[in-house]
């Protein structure tokens, strides 16, 4: 039989046991790819988890494509057309012939995962040792449902049954409690078994995967279903194993090595640090800063970011306007706070606000040195993220130097020394020097660590009415809210590149305007 009538055998056949899709309300970005994969000839199948067909179509499962490896430039465009981000999944996670890919939908508030394989990877979720090189036939036995191409439930099943002989019938399976199929598992089985065709099973087994002869199959079988013992399993297993070794990746005794390194990290990171492997972006990393005035939800808004972001990727969240203290400033800090007690010199406030006072310590040096410690800080952690982000990673910073701002976050000490060099505080903030080469030294570090801030990939302005900014921190400073708040009000954000949206609105209509605004600017 010449391979264009084994193909054709095998469609005439599937198109009999075509199973059915309810009608569901699916996501639109995802109704699109389907759609342009059909249109645009795209060689392509769902491969597996087919008996819930209907979660992929609403984004709640990832969608699992395999495609042509001829389509391969094809497909990419299309992702790119659409909007989806490619990602690089973590170490233990990355597989050869795979790409990871993202898109949002702002109407459900999804993030869409798709896994684009170009090669039948299977195993253990750990490793993924054995490639099955089937893939063509596999995409020439589906036809085209409600919504995706499917395989043939026929050739679903093979792959089925191997992969989860590969998952859950070795010995380090079966002793870390793995040796059975979940529920979810267990289901996608049944499906399976009551769409095929056993005659059609056995021809596409014989003639793509001569390695196994029926008799090993219906033991791997057996094994799934737990009809047989747990050393009868692990026998099957070691079995399936050596017939696919022309498949293998690495050594079979190498890989079950891998796994139980991977196993021990994996617990290790997720109970002593709370986390796991998370995806980073192909493109690279990103910076987000979020600016504005005080009662503007800048602290809500990057708390929600974090939160959306970090499930999936690799993200920070850092509060660039109170960073954290080095040692360096710790120590310097309390030395200033010993010299206040003893009454060297008075509060800051005294040299702002007040009369001239007499000390010791003129109490503008206390001060310039807490800016200098504050702007060093300010930079340190800008360097973390910078580094964060040249690794792929995400960083939503809560506030940023910003070179027209001049309340908050940038170099106050040049500021302070320039408003008043030739007004009446001069001589009580410079005392007993006005033309201090001391504070002219400390002013010139505070103004070298601000020059090396370079802004961020994206700049975000949550700009609201001061009024409605001082409503909305009720229990602190009026003067001081509206102070900030008018700054950032009356600013021209024309030519500065940031992206300024209204946050007099809804929080719930801020968060989607800043969701959308993000995914589009990586």
């Amino acid at each position: 039989m010449s391979s264009s009538i084994a193909a054709q055998s095998i469609i005439e056949i599937a198109q009999k046991n075509q199973r059915p899709e309810d009608s569901v309300p699916t996501v639109p970005v995802i109704e699109r790819l389907c759609h342009l994969l059909a249109k645009e000839n795209v060689g392509y199948c769902h491969w597996k988890s087919n008996d819930v067909l209907e979660r992929s179509a609403t984004g709640d499962n990832d969608l699992d494509l395999l495609l042509s490896h001829a389509d391969i430039a094809h497909f990419t465009d299309i992702m790119n057309r659409l909007g989806f981000k490619q990602a690089t999944a973590p170490a233990k996670k990355h597989m050869p012939g795979v790409l990871d890919y993202y898109g949002y939908h702002e109407d459900t508030d999804k993030l869409i995962h798709v896994h684009a394989h170009f090669q039948l990877i299977l195993g253990h979720d750990m490793t993924k040792n054995y490639r099955l090189p089937v893939e063509r036939s596999y995409i020439e036995s589906a036809v085209q449902g409600a919504l995706f191409k499917v395989p043939a439930p026929e050739f679903e099943f093979i792959v089925f049954v191997i992969r989860m002989t590969l998952k859950h019938s070795t010995w380090d399976a079966i002793l870390g409690g793995e040796g059975a199929l979940n529920l979810a598992e267990r289901r996608e089985l049944n499906y399976l078994q009551d769409r095929l065709s056993q005659e059609l099973v056995l021809d596409l087994l014989k003639r793509n995967l001569p390695s196994i002869d029926v008799d090993l199959f219906n033991k791997c079988l057996r094994a799934i279903r737990t009809d047989c013992s747990s050393l009868t399993r692990i026998r099957i297993g070691q079995q399936l194993q050596s017939r696919l070794k022309a498949y293998a990746r690495r050594p079979s005794p190498y890989d079950t090595f891998l796994k139980l390194y991977h196993r021990a990290i994996l617990a290790f990171q997720r109970r002593i640090f709370n986390s796991k492997p998370k995806y980073r972006l192909s493109s690279g990393g990103v910076i987000i800063a979020v600016i504005g005035g005080d009662g503007a939800g800048k602290t809500t808004a990057v708390n929600s970011l974090h939160a959306w972001l970090s499930k999936t990727f690799e993200t920070t969240r850092v509060h660039l306007g109170k960073p954290a203290w080095s040692l360096t400033t710790i120590a310097i800090r309390a030395l200033l706070k010993i010299g206040q007690l003893i009454g060297l010199y008075p509060l800051e406030s005294s040299f702002r606000d007040t009369p001239a006072q007499k000390s010791l310590i003129s109490p503008g040096y206390p001060w310039l040195l807490r800016e200098v410690c504050r702007a060093r800080d300010r930079y340190r952690t800008y360097m973390k993220v910078r580094r964060f982000t040249a690794k792929g990673g995400l960083a939503i910073c809560d506030r940023f130097p910003f070179p027209q701002i001049r309340l908050m976050d940038g170099p106050l000490a040049t500021q302070f020394i320039r408003n008043v060099e030739n007004g009446p505080q001069a001589d009580r903030f410079m005392s007993p020097k006005q033309d201090s080469v001391f504070a002219k030294v400390l002013v010139w570090i505070e103004a070298r660590y601000y020059e090396r801030i370079v802004l961020p990939d994206l700049l975000i302005v949550l700009r609201v009415n001061p009024e409605t900014a001082v409503q909305r921190k009720s229990d602190e400073d009026t003067a001081a809210v509206r102070e900030r708040s008018t700054e950032i009000w009356q600013l021209s954000w024309r030519d500065t590149g940031a992206h300024v949206i209204d946050a007099g609105k809804p929080k719930a209509d801020v968060l989607a305007e800043l969701k959308a605004l993000i995914w589009s600017g990586f």
